[in-house]
């Protein structure tokens, strides 16, 4: 019943598995075929860096040593460090792209598309604090204003005083299983009014999934922003059971926490009326998901809601409540 688990990103491979004597097998057969080199334990791959300590079970994920290339890279070394990825004084909209010739001029010699890839390169990887920030400055690529180059450095200023921030993982207990949280922030984009849906899911103490990302078509009203954001999260949660299924975990209906009352209500109450009837068909299928129990919707405290960090910038207190909750630790 034993298995080996082969990941691999062009040329760079890690390999896992319970029996060193299997990884040593299948080291064996991958190197008659093809020209390899064995590093041997896994420190660091994909600017990734891996921090183990067997004896507690503990595995540590950070990009300190990437975010620092790219603070140099931007010449954002010195500038003071800030606490949020995103101020809350911040309200950016397309009124503030160049409006003439030569404010476009002046933003072609700003590297601006570059630094956001950078960004979303660190929060793709091991950052779930910034998905919000960087999600409301990818909407500017095309053409970015002053503005939103000021959101820019700003995001780069926070990732300057957290550099060590990263993920942790200990070894799972009996009957651990995967559990996410679920938010949206209704009509906070300020170009065409439509809200942002993020959710973050969690195993073995740490993240594994999130996501912060603008709802399409706009909806008309709180509960209908939460329940698709309920849905966009459920479609999360049965792919995790999927996988999770495949790697030996004994995972049931997975919980996905919101902390709306009537987008829960709505997800058990199959009856289309006036309210609803002209939500979407695809954002009713967590209500199947419900009923086949892959998906367990439960209520939770709104400030107990981690995804609330992945929907909207917060004050600082609240901001960092949020990084406990999902145990982002100083790696």
């Amino acid at each position: 019943g034993d298995f080996v688990l082969l990941t691999l990103y062009v040329d760079d491979m890690l390999i896992a598995c319970r029996s060193m004597s299997k990884i040593r097998e299948l080291k064996a057969d991958l190197s008659s075929e093809f020209e390899m080199k064995d590093l041997g334990a896994a420190t660091k791959i994909l600017g990734m860096e891996i921090q183990r300590d067997k004896k507690n079970g503990i595995v540590q994920l950070s990009q300190k040593s990437y975010i620092q290339k790219v603070l140099k890279q931007f010449g954002m070394e010195s500038p003071k460090p800030v606490s949020t990825p995103l101020a809350l004084h911040f309200s950016l909209s397309a009124l503030q792209c160049p409006s003439t010739k030569e404010e476009e001029d002046e933003m072609r010699t700003i590297p601006y598309a570059s630094a956001v890839g950078c960004l979303m390169y660190a929060m793709v990887c091991t950052r779930p604090d910034i998905a919000q920030a960087v999600g409301v400055v990818s909407r500017y690529m095309a053409k970015p204003g002053k503005e939103h180059w000021r959101a820019v450095k700003w995001i780069l200023r926070y990732l300057k005083g957290t550099q060590k921030l990263g993920l942790q993982y200990q070894k799972c207990e009996q009957g651990e299983r995967v559990r996410g949280f679920c938010d949206s922030d209704y009509a906070g984009d300020r170009d065409k009014a439509r809200s942002t849906s993020g959710f973050v899911f969690t195993l073995a103490g740490g993240p594994v999934s999130w996501r912060s990302v603008l709802q399409n078509p706009p909806a008309l009203s709180t509960t209908e922003a939460e329940y698709m954001a309920l849905t966009e999260s459920s479609k999360d949660a049965v792919w995790l059971r999927k996988l999770v299924s495949k790697l030996g975990f004994k995972q049931g209906p997975v919980e996905v926490l919101c902390d709306s009352a009537s987008a829960i209500a709505l997800v058990n109450n199959p009856v289309y009326h006036a309210r609803t009837k002209h939500i979407a068909p695809k954002y009713h299928r967590v209500r199947f998901w419900v009923e086949e129990g892959k998906v367990r919707i439960v209520k939770v405290d709104t400030k107990e809601n981690a995804a609330d960090m992945l929907t909207k910038p917060l004050p600082t207190e609240k901001f960092r409540y949020c990084l406990e909750l999902l145990h982002l630790i100083s790696c």
